[in-house]
């Protein structure tokens, strides 16, 4: 008989995260039967060996080389056996009973395919990246003039953000991070898994973009809350930004076509080309924007098309 839930966890050099994340998995679970299955992306810190030591009921599975977020999450799928599968970030810890809170959820409003929670900072205050609106022409030009710079989190001028919602209450939102996301078996399989293509970022985007379009309606339970540290992933913030833009840009060639793809690339250019631009007027050495920019050509590319 398959186990209510299983949680699907992608690390990599996760060794000062991973053991209060599977600890408060455990210790959180109230009802819900639940299986755990990590996949290792080639750690080359201590990440395998602790958890083998210490959670040796965890399904681990180290296939030799880093995959990525994507394909990781379709591989710990695989070898998964549960009605719901729990996309959950190395970087987390399971509050307040979390998992049940949002199967139960799920159980009870299953017309809504794809369930999200509430992140919160280790000081207790909101952490709003659970989720974010859906991209636009509108929310791209007010980010390449710096208007969701100068006005962040403001409903109007940085819609991607969703303003000051502080994520307590239900409500259907555009996409939901990876970092805690739950799906029913069934949608999980219509709509493929996660597109492998994304190796980190963007992913997410994708999948909640295909789910809405068949017939899903992405949907944040505010009961549901997990501790997320964000950014413990990417070895420096060039690598992040630039992983995160090449995610940006094959979202727009995948779900976007003619002009409106075209004017969707060239504002997200001009985004990056105005912010290396201030940030060398200002003297600023510390922030990725120049690097970025040097690299344009190749990030703007997106990623090669792939199954979905």
């Amino acid at each position: 008989m398959p186990n209510d839930v299983a949680i699907l966890i992608v690390t990599y050099n996760s060794e000062q995260q991973i053991t209060a994340c599977l600890q408060s998995a455990l210790d959180q679970r109230r009802n819900v039967t639940q299986q755990i299955v990590v996949v290792d992306n080639n750690s080359t810190d201590g990440t395998v060996a602790l958890i083998r030591e210490k959670f040796p009921m965890v399904k681990l599975l180290t296939p030799g080389q880093n995959l990525g977020f994507a394909k990781g999450v379709n591989l710990a799928a695989r070898n998964a056996d549960a009605e719901f599968l729990l996309l959950l970030n190395p970087d987390t810890e399971v509050l307040d009973h979390a998992v049940d809170v949002v199967v139960e959820f799920a159980r009870a409003h299953p017309h809504y395919g794809l369930y999200g929670g509430k992140t919160l900072k280790p000081n207790g205050s909101l952490e709003p990246s659970s989720c974010w609106g859906l991209p636009s022409l509108w929310s791209l030009f007010l980010y390449a003039f710096a208007l969701t710079t100068i006005a962040p989190r403001n409903r109007w001028l940085d819609p991607e953000s969703l303003g000051s919602w502080p994520r307590d209450t239900v409500r259907e939102v555009g996409i939901i991070t990876g970092c805690f996301l739950l799906v029913g078996r069934t949608a999980w399989e219509k709509l493929a898994g996660l597109d492998e293509r994304y190796f980190m970022y963007g992913e997410d985007a994708d999948f909640s973009m295909r789910a809405r379009r068949a017939g899903y309606r992405p949907v944040i339970c505010p009961t549901a809350q997990v501790m997320h540290e964000v950014g413990q992933s990417s070895s420096t913030p060039l690598r992040k930004a630039l992983l995160l833009y090449k995610g940006k840009a094959c979202y727009i060639r995948t779900h976007w076509t003619g002009l409106k793809r075209s004017l969707g690339l060239g504002l997200l250019l001009i985004g990056v080309g105005v912010r290396t631009t201030a940030g060398v007027l200002l003297r600023k050495r510390d922030q990725p924007w120049k690097g970025l920019w040097q690299q344009r050509a190749e990030w703007i590319k997106g990623y090669p098309k792939g199954s979905h």
